[in-house]
């Protein structure tokens, strides 16, 4: 405070006296004081002709240092009517020093200009505080000092540097549409209430690094131009950034006890989340991140939503959450995800690179300090799970080591040249005997749509659940079964071309399944397919087609006992005609006609024409001739099983192929 000059002598340069009543250890700098007379105080405790005639000789921008002086509201509104320029209607105040000070009651700054420095380290502000409109074009300093009741800075303008460092704000703290055109530093602020920063213009570095936010706080709209250091923060309730411009951002460390709202917010350039912590929602709908490289990696206990965020450069993003959104996302070039514990939705995402979604096995280790991310707010199992490719272009789609058993694949374009890598499961059919027909499922991969297929369509409602196919969820389109073939037509391809045939062959069966049950093909295609599957599973299932196999040559094998080999061998005979001496003898040999055998057919089965009946069979499943005789039932049986039972082993033999084809 600039003291007044003493009643005698005008001109007289200022002396700055301490306060009679001196210091204490709260304060120790102790009360500014002015010199009337021969005695010193404080303006708080100057009699009104001596405080009347100090503030008499104050002018509009004249410096002032009241430390450690305790103000009322009176006295403080005495102080700057003192100060008040007539031409602009506003306290106008050069250097002013309130280190320590302490105001009991409300504190009012509005439209204050501090053309000089401006010090209130260490004040205590007991009831509100208003500093709306104030401008500070010097260096503002709030160092420690605490904020009892509200404090307003709104529409503020801070040209210098300006220092909050270890302030408490008890009450609701409100900076909205603060200019800050120098450093500003909240370095271990404690917003102990609400704290409010929407439309805030950061022109130069933020520093909040080590910040405590109790309770709400909002960056709405804020525009962070250089860099925004939140490094460490903690963020006990809601947070929003919503539609901010956050230019450097830098949040390593930071923890999110609430929903963290960054939704239409822009990441111009760095984006830091290394080690950040969100105990709840972390929203980015509609979040331009236009130059990040890497994003995370970050914890978040429920779900981190990308629904429209836009990449425009290569990056990087490792999320350990329970559910990754990435609907609608556009990633303008290369992108990687890694991902942990996550359920991933990909809907209608826009790839125009190559992208990569991975499980990542372990834990990320953070660079400071080099150990592992923490992963508390989650448990179970780390892998990731896929929920849906609809409507996007997988041609530059790759998956490694994902969890497919439930991902809808209806509306993909080019799924066909989805790239499946690593140990990518799918659904399985259920197993297990049941009680309807079929009465145990062939065991085989399959697509979520052929579950949810199949759970609509059964004979009654809860049917196929009871047997163990999956009902399908309230958002899931009705697919008619030629849709789901072409699912399992384009997948197979996908594996096809990544030499993963026994999984391909899977989706083959599937496919045929569908086509089974599809109404609109003809029926001869669908008896032919029926008859296919029961014959050998669409060339698939080898026990089944040997099984037939069996069947067909011990039905062989009765009918040549019991009625294809004659009775007895038929013996050729020769028969000629008895002439005189010296003409010539004419021989005929022939061999007669089988005789079919005759008696109870219980006498028919001997060992002898069990054996002859084998050599029959064997000899026809290898497509020969055994050369026996036999009877017209015989012959008709050796044709019918020289046809049916090589076409039986050769399904067997396929179906073995198809399983350890490379």
């Amino acid at each position: 405070m600039t003291s007044a000059a003493s009643p005698s002598s005008a001109n007289t340069p200022p002396h700055w006296h301490h306060c009679a009543h001196g210091t204490n250890a709260e304060d120790p700098v102790g009360c500014r004081g002015v010199l009337v007379g021969d005695r010193t105080a404080c303006l708080a405790h100057l009699d009104e002709s001596a405080r009347a005639a100090y503030l008499d000789a104050l002018e509009p921008g004249a410096d002032i240092d009241h430390r450690g002086t305790p103000f009322t509201s009176d006295l403080l509104d005495q102080l700057l009517n003192a100060v008040l320029d007539p031409t602009t209607d506003q306290p106008r105040v050069g250097r002013a020093r309130f280190d320590s000070a302490s105001f009991s009651t409300d504190a009012s700054f509005e439209r204050v200009s501090f053309s000089g420095d401006a010090s209130f380290e260490r004040a205590s502000f007991l009831g509100r505080a208003s500093f709306e409109t104030a401008s500070f074009p010097g260096t503002a300093l709030f160092e420690e000092a605490s904020f009892s009741g509200t404090a307003q800075f709104d529409q503020a303008s801070f040209s210098g540097t300006s220092r909050f460092v270890g302030a408490s704000f008890t009450g609701h703290a409100s900076f909205e549409g603060v200019s800050f055109s120098g450093v500003a530093d909240f370095s271990r602020v404690c917003f102990s209430s609400g704290a409010w920063f929407r439309e805030t213009a950061f022109s130069s570095a933020a520093h909040f690094g080590k910040a405590s936010f109790s309770d709400e706080a909002r960056f709405d709209g804020a525009t962070f131009s250089t860099s925004a250091w939140f490094v460490q923060a903690s963020f006990a309730d809601s947070t929003l950034f919503r539609g901010a411009s956050i230019s450097g951002a830098e949040f390593r460390d930071a923890s999110f006890a609430g929903d963290a709202w960054f939704d239409r917010a822009s990441f111009p350039d760095v984006v830091g989340f290394v080690g950040v912590c969100f105990s709840f929602d972390a929203h980015f709908e509609g979040a331009q991140f236009e130059a990040a490289k890497n994003v995370g990696p970050l914890v978040c206990g429920q779900r981190v939503i990308l629904d429209g965020a836009v990449f425009g450069q290569p990056v990087t993003l490792e999320v350990a959450a329970r559910q990754v959104s990435c609907a609608r996302t556009q990633w303008a070039s290369a992108a990687t995800l890694q991902l942990r514990y996550a359920e991933l939705d990909l809907r209608d995402a826009v790839l125009e690179w190559p992208a990569l979604v991975a499980a990542r096995p372990t834990p990320w280790t953070l660079p400071f300090p080099h150990a592992p991310l923490p992963e508390a707010p989650l448990s179970g199992d780390p892998g990731v799970r896929l929920s849906s490719l609809g409507g996007i272009d997988a041609a530059h789609l790759a998956l490694h080591d994902i969890d497919l058993s439930e991902c809808r694949f209806a509306g993909t374009v080019h799924l066909d040249q989805l790239k499946v890598d690593g140990w990518c499961t799918f659904a399985r059919t259920p197993t297990g005997w049941h009680r309807h027909f079929p009465w145990r499922w062939s065991p085989r991969n399959t697509v979520a749509e052929e579950h949810h297929w199949r759970s609509r369509n059964a004979p009654h409602p809860d049917q196929a659940t009871a047997q163990g196919w999956t009902p399908p969820p309230p958002d899931a389109p009705e697919l008619r079964p030629a849709a789901v073939a072409a699912l399992y037509r384009q997948l197979r391809k996908s594996l096809e071309d990544g030499r993963n045939e026994p999984d391909a062959a899977d989706f083959y069966y599937g496919e045929c399944e569908m086509r089974r049950h599809d109404t609109t093909r003809p029926r001869g295609e669908r008896a032919l397919l029926m008859a296919y599957w029961a014959l050998s599973g669409y060339g698939l299932r080898a026990t089944r087609a040997l099984a037939w196999l069996g069947a067909a040559m011990a039905a062989t094998i009765m009918v040549m006992v019991l009625w294809g080999l004659p009775a007895d061998d038929p013996k050729p005979t020769t028969t000629g005609r008895e002439v005189a001496v010296g003409q010539q003898v004419v021989l005929t040999t022939d061999t007669p006609d089988p005789v079919n055998p005759t008696g109870p057919l219980t006498e028919r089965a001997t060992t002898e024409r069990f054996e002859k009946a084998l050599r029959v069979v064997i000899n026809s499943v290898v497509f020969r001739s055994s050369g026996q005789d036999l009877t017209t039932a015989g012959t008709y049986t050796e044709m019918t099983s020289r046809l049916a039972e090589p076409i039986l082993l050769g399904l067997a033999v396929l179906a073995v192929r198809s399983r350890v084809k490379r």
